[in-house]
């Protein structure tokens, strides 16, 4: 398990909640918008400074009773095979768990769910399906993603899909085809993408939806689900 960074203290990573957030190493997507490619890109996380495990427990030992919960966040946290010991770890020290994935791995999902080691699940949606290997970078099991939005959706712990917008990628015809594939789930949030680092340079040069135009994927969307919400 290779921890790539720690924020030490969220007001927004777990809703509701006050939290930790540690970013894990490791990625199957290569989404070319993705903010961390420090954790993504083998090359780059070879000279990325890590964190190391005890360290990490230490710290949680010492916030017990300042902290709610855990925000896991990658990368991509499912494809680390150590992924259930250490959410059980984080578990045993009282705190609640909030588990960040892009889908891929719907078989861990199911088993992490039933060891009841994860009490929030956040589930990127990174584009309509025939989209997903362009936006992604990679190659997709489309059956997966599928099958961990039904996992997720008739699960009982509590959930929300999210999608960053991204202008030249996402339009109204894909926010419409995101929210059929999601359809009927409780909370879906549409994020504004922002010119910040990225994997891929080009999309430095994007500038951001405006307000108008994310209020109108916002009603576009909330045809197929119960809330749908712009997250700033």
């Amino acid at each position: 398990m290779k921890i790539g960074g720690l924020q030490k203290t969220t007001l927004i990573d777990y809703p509701g909640k006050v939290a930790t957030t540690v970013f894990l190493s490791g990625c199957n997507f290569r989404c070319g918008y993705c903010y961390n490619p420090e954790l993504v890109l083998p090359e780059k996380a070879k000279k990325h400074p890590e964190i190391s495990q005890e360290d990490f427990f230490r710290f949680l030992d010492s916030r017990k009773n300042l902290l709610d919960g855990v925000c896991v966040t990658g990368g991509e946290p499912t494809v680390n095979p150590e992924l259930s010991w250490f959410l059980g770890e984080i578990k045993k020290r009282g705190f609640l768990v909030k588990l960040d994935t892009n889908g891929s791995h719907p078989e861990t999902l199911e088993n992490l769910f039933k060891k009841g080691l994860v009490d929030y699940v956040a589930m990127d949606i990174k584009a309509p399906l025939e989209k997903y290997e362009e936006v992604t970078g990679s190659k997709i099991d489309k059956e997966k993603i599928k099958k961990s939005i039904e996992i997720i959706k008739n699960s009982e712990i509590e959930y929300e899909f999210r999608t960053t917008l991204i202008p030249g990628v996402h339009g109204k015809e894909e926010v419409s085809k995101m929210g059929e594939l999601i359809k009927g789930a409780k909370r879906y949030f549409l994020q504004n993408f922002m010119p910040e680092k990225t994997i891929n340079n080009g999309f430095l040069e994007k500038k951001p939806f405006v307000v108008k135009d994310l209020e109108n994927f916002r009603k576009e969307a909330s045809f197929f689900v119960e809330n749908c919400s712009i997250r700033e």
